[in-house]
């Protein structure tokens, strides 16, 4: 459908928009509106989603629960009961935590912050309750609101027509019985990073054991005019065992005004299908296409690094990870050590170019180091008991 968000990482990635209507009232309807991040990676964070759209006829909303309008919009025409939005495009955002209970709706009530789905699929999802007012009071008279659009938080999304599709169908909590919806639409939103930025918001820069030379991010990776608002993931090949080897990651945010809340880092490398131990950080492999496995998601643990902080003493968080050797195609010649492609935050990052990568010495070399590596660590480590 839209050709510019085509993602290889997550071909079938979206954000769905499901309108439910569960109920005819005198003069139109009420629905439940369920928002559902299937983006394997891409999550949405503070300040939360933004929903838009435009009625088609002269709807009004009368009420509702689990989120609210951003203004009211012209009501003087209504005596006695006023409706909660008398917008023709109205905008929608979700509720704070902590809300009163009689406001609540389920899966509501998070600022707007979405999970990625192969994050956490509890979290992934957002809901709301509308009492729509002045519209069809049927199937055959009700009319699909149009010209959705999308902020997550910022631009990005673009969301296709309302179509109408079987209707929901529900299980009571006895689970013994089948309701289902009156009528069911639903609203198909995608991402396009082109459509979110002409540059890119995240570099990468790479250093190794085996070579004092750090390649930097390119010159102006996320444009000379954004140079403050980048974010810098750090690779640097550590340690080189007979079965293992050993990868140190951090994540730099130079970004003043940013912090990334629920963030994830997402890489593609053949090594990654020998994931032994992810240290400080969560990790779950990414297959889209079941016969290779060389992509994989970092996230931070909750409550311990799941934010990272705007520019600072806070703007920085790291860990380790430990990766078997596959004897037949493991490597360190011609930047083999390091990612082909890595994503922060649902953007692909700008690499360095791969004729600046850490170069391999000869192979005397390489042994030597990676022994005086080893030896220099057990020092300090037991330096440390």
């Amino acid at each position: 459908m839209f050709l510019d968000a085509y993602d290889p990482l997550d071909p079938t990635g979206n954000i769905t928009i499901k309108w439910d209507i569960v109920s005819w009232t005198a003069d139109g309807y009420v629905a439940a509106v369920t928002m559902s991040n299937f983006q394997m990676y891409r999550s949405i964070m503070n300040p939360g989603w933004t929903l838009g759209w435009q009625w088609a006829k002269k709807e009004v909303i009368w009420s509702m629960v689990g989120a609210q309008t951003t203004e009211q919009g012209d009501c003087s025409k209504f005596k006695g009961n006023v409706p909660h939005c008398c917008k023709k495009n109205p905008v929608v955002v979700d509720l704070l935590p902590g809300v009163p209970y009689n406001q609540q709706f389920s899966n509501c009530c998070k600022a707007g912050v979405m999970s990625a789905w192969r994050q956490d699929p509890t979290g992934s999802v957002s809901a709301f309750q509308v009492s729509v007012g002045l519209a069809g009071t049927s199937n055959k008279t009700v009319k699909l609101p149009k010209n959705f659009n999308l902020l997550g938080p910022g631009p990005g999304y673009t969301c296709g027509p309302a179509k109408v599709v079987p209707s929901t169908v529900y299980l009571t909590p006895d689970r013994r019985r089948k309701t289902q919806a009156l009528m069911t639409w639903n609203v198909t939103c995608t991402y396009s990073q082109y459509l979110a930025s002409r540059n890119p918001s995240c570099c990468v820069s790479f250093s190794s054991f085996y070579n004092e030379t750090i390649t930097p991010c390119p010159t102006c990776a996320c444009g000379c005019q954004n140079k403050n608002n980048c974010v810098m993931v750090h690779c640097h090949v550590k340690l080189y065992y007979k079965d293992y080897w050993r990868v140190k990651i951090a994540v730099t945010n130079f970004n003043y005004r940013t912090n990334y809340t629920q963030w994830t880092l997402v890489a593609q490398h053949p090594n990654l299908n020998s994931v032994t131990q992810v240290f400080s950080f969560d990790y779950k492999p990414l297959v889209p296409y079941e016969s290779i496995n060389d992509t994989g998601m970092f996230y931070g643990m909750k409550f311990y690094n799941d934010l990272l902080m705007e520019a600072g003493p806070q703007g920085n968080v790291q860990s380790e990870v430990l990766l078997g050797k596959n004897k037949d195609t493991f490597t360190f010649k011609q930047g083999w050590a390091f990612p082909r492609k890595v994503y922060f935050n649902g953007d692909e990052c700008l690499l360095p170019p791969p004729d600046t990568y850490p170069f391999l010495p000869n192979s005397a070399k390489i042994n030597s180091i990676a022994i005086s590596a080893m030896i220099l660590s057990l020092l300090i480590f037991i330096l440390t008991l």
